[in-house]
């Protein structure tokens, strides 16, 4: 009989940090954590067979043969991360937005002179989706490498039909070619284009025009809507995520950002994620518990505004699921650096390591309704990071600057 020579042992690690066995919501002590040391991980197929000592896989994998991919430096080993939330399929910049909200100018002061989310919007439409390719595939190579091996991208700096259809083309493109692993949504309902009067007529004309042809091309199956004073009021909205979720799209949020509404909104249509929440107290976090909603938190467009973060902690002990996400963007988020952004929400929020670390790893996942990442254990899709230490815990307190120096999407090395 031949011989199975397709499975790869990979090791050792001075730590194995698999993120496995957590609760799915609420705090989590360090202690918690499973820690493996001078531990193994093999691959098969994309997907995680076995993980254990170092030495009983090295046993198995010299009697059978087995692929051996040695890692000669002390490393900790975790989950790739999950990036949840972001904007990164645009073109243009809002640099100039940045320097007058800096100066001390208003939003509808920079959206007067010609800035805000419509720059984009101009910006993405005179883009071809070739251009739109280029710089998406640009952004995931940044992110690819600094760990993130799944990323959440949103249409909804097109605003038409066509233009909407042209953006997720591009995300589907990438998606095709790329290591990192694009998870696509359509925000078409991001604000009322220019060319609308009427926010109600404009997301009738998404249902009925636009979302069809998303689901008949496979180019999203997850729905998202802005529900803001600036955006869609929450009757408006609520019309329009029952009608995508009877289309059978899943629904995720913005909720929650500036004023409250939003996570109820969430909660009603049972979404996934409800994210932002910077407004949240302690009613919309009951509701949002009560309904199961993922909480995702964006601290990048805390960091980007100038304001507080959304209460981490306060969700947490809420009884909520917490995923931390980059809402990297143009505009708000522009940094994209998750592993930094969540090491510094840590430290504000007052959140253990376990925390923060399944909130971009096992717990983004669930935001994002994927049960096979997140974890280190059998079953579970081989996506996994290597630090150069040999202390979990030197991942967050070097606050992002300790970056993963080996990447393996799938079980290759990327």
């Amino acid at each position: 009989m031949k011989q199975e020579t397709s499975h790869t042992l990979i090791g050792p690690f001075r730590q194995v940090l698999t993120m496995a066995d957590l609760p799915e919501a609420g705090s989590i002590d360090d202690e918690q954590l499973q820690v493996l040391e001078n531990a193994g991980v093999l691959v098969y197929d994309g997907y995680i067979v076995l993980v254990e000592q170092y030495d009983k896989l090295l046993k198995i994998a010299q009697e059978k043969g087995y692929n051996l991919q040695k890692i000669a430096e002390s490393m900790v080993l975790m989950p790739g991360l999950i990036d949840s939330h972001t904007h990164i399929c645009f073109a243009g910049s809002r640099a100039n937005d940045y320097a007058m909200r800096v100066a001390g100018k208003s939003y509808l002061e920079i959206a007067r002179s010609g800035g805000g989310i419509l720059d984009s919007v101009r910006k993405t439409r005179e883009a071809t989706v070739v251009e739109l390719v280029d710089l998406l595939k640009k952004r995931c190579d940044r992110h690819l490498a600094e760990g993130v091996t799944t990323c959440e991208v949103k249409s909804g700096y097109g605003l038409t039909t066509e233009e909407e259809l042209k953006m997720l083309e591009a995300i589907q493109l990438v998606n095709k070619h790329h290591a990192l692993e694009l998870i696509p949504t359509c925000l078409a309902a991001h604000m009322r284009p220019p060319e609308h009067t009427d926010s109600r007529l404009y997301l009738q004309e998404v249902v009925t025009e636009l979302l069809p042809q998303v689901k008949e091309q496979g180019l999203a199956n997850r729905v998202d809507i802005f529900i803001e004073d600036t955006a869609f009021n929450e009757e408006d909205s609520l019309e329009y995520l029952l009608a995508a979720r009877d289309m059978g799209f899943d629904i995720t949020v913005h909720a929650d950002q500036f004023s409250t509404g939003g996570s109820r909104i969430a909660a009603e249509v049972g979404a996934f994620s409800a994210d932002h929440l910077e407004a949240s107290g302690d009613e919309e976090i009951a509701l949002m518990q009560a309904a199961g909603v993922v909480a995702t938190v964006l601290p990048g467009a805390s960091l980007g505004l100038g304001m507080h973060y959304a209460p981490a902690r306060k969700i947490l002990d809420g009884g909520l699921c917490l995923a931390i996400a980059t809402d990297w963007n143009p505009g708000s988020a522009p940094m994209g650096d998750l592993l930094l952004q969540a090491a510094l929400l840590g430290a504000s929020e007052k959140l253990t390591c376990a925390e923060t670390l399944a909130g971009i790893t096992v717990r983004a996942a669930k935001a994002l309704n994927l049960s096979d990442r997140g974890t280190i254990e059998k079953g579970k899709l081989a996506d996994l990071i290597a630090f150069p230490t040999d202390n979990y815990k030197e991942i967050l307190y070097q606050q992002g600057k300790l970056k993963p120096t080996q990447v393996w999407k799938l079980g290759k090395e990327v």
